[in-house]
């Protein structure tokens, strides 16, 4: 790739409503800071919206838009055509659909240009069709309800992928990751050590690098037996294993898992398992509009009944009643109610 000082990338930042600003302010400075060490704008960047207005982030911090979806569009055959096209999304993102957008989306992929995403910008993607066959991250939050809204997509818990001219990020500081890669990609490693020292990073993460914390750090548990276990347990929600199978993977009997859990899990395994598929489920509702009885099976239920059943006794309320609360919170936040 040609890395002469004069190499430039002009990269369009479309804002989706309730937006997080970690990651878009994390791959915006990393742009600025590389274009602060080579002494030239390399990085040029405009945000856009879908009608050019300012857009609220999930924060309720606003930021203008420089252009609208209608200004991209012509762009696309003149002089301001980006290099690359960035969706910049966060929460509510299942709720967004805009057919112009994806058709916007595939009309900049067809040129030839870069497509991006940061945090759950994956989401607009797949909508779009720009997924079909790609490997692709998304947060770990969102990625339950992506895996089942859109099987089409190779969807990863890594921090970013790169699949041919398509980038995705987790979000978070995983903008830094997948923009320090672009840089490399650019103008080589050199450059990218420099912005690193400015940034303060100690080093640059692999794509594959996990988003959540290891098992050990996130559940404060050490036992080894246990972390393993569970891994076996959040490895299979949809179909669970029973516990002569969890023992024969662990390579223990059923006495001692029932006392390995009584003392690092204050809990069954079998409640344990039953609270992590719940977990799951908890988030296929809010993320998701699949039908309650679509989110019992894919989480391991034989009926709705019996999900609804035990969904209300660790909630105290049902997987409708769930539902119900995330619509009213995000028509809330839509017209302006602070919840």
């Amino acid at each position: 790739m040609n890395k002469s000082p004069t190499k430039k990338r002009s990269l369009v930042f479309f804002m989706v409503p309730h937006f997080t600003l970690l990651p878009f302010a994390g791959a915006i400075e990393t742009l600025r800071i590389a274009n602060r060490m080579l002494g030239y704008q390399a990085y040029e960047w405009r945000l856009a919206s879908v009608d050019g207005e300012k857009v609220f982030s999930s924060s309720g911090i606003a930021m203008d838009a420089d252009t609208s979806l209608a200004d991209e569009r012509r762009f696309l055959s003149g002089e301001n055509r980006p290099s690359m096209v960035i969706v910049c999304s966060g929460i509510y993102v299942e709720e967004f659909r805009n057919k112009s957008v994806n058709a916007w989306l595939r009309e900049v992929y067809n040129r030839g240009a870069a497509i991006g995403s940061l945090c759950t910008g994956a989401h607009v993607l797949a909508q779009a069709g720009l997924l079909n066959g790609k490997r692709c991250a998304i947060h770990w939050e969102n990625l339950p309800g992506f895996a089942e809204h859109f099987p089409q997509a190779d969807v990863y818990a890594d921090l970013y992928e790169v699949d041919g001219n398509i980038y995705t990020c987790a979000g978070g500081t995983a903008s830094l990751d997948m923009m320090l890669n672009l840089i490399g990609e650019d103008f080589g490693e050199g450059l990218v050590n420099r912005v690193c020292e400015q940034h303060l990073t100690d080093r640059v993460r692999s794509p594959h690098d996990r988003q959540r914390l290891p098992l050990r750090a996130r559940l404060g548990v050490q036992n080894s037996k246990v972390l393993q276990i569970i891994e076996l347990m959040e490895n299979n929600l949809a179909e669970p294993l029973s516990l002569l199978e969890i023992a024969d993977g662990a390579g223990l009997s059923r006495r001692q898992i029932e006392r390995l859990f009584r003392q690092e899990m204050g809990r069954s395994p079998a409640r344990y398992y039953l609270e992590i598929r719940l977990d799951r489920a908890r988030h296929l509702l809010v993320q998701s509009s699949m039908p309650v009885v679509e989110v019992a099976v894919a989480c391991g239920f034989v009926s709705a009944s019996h999900f609804s059943k035990c969904y209300r006794e660790l909630y105290n309320r049902s997987p409708q009643q769930e539902r119900a609360e995330r619509k009213q919170t995000m028509s809330n936040n839509r017209t302006g109610v602070v919840v």
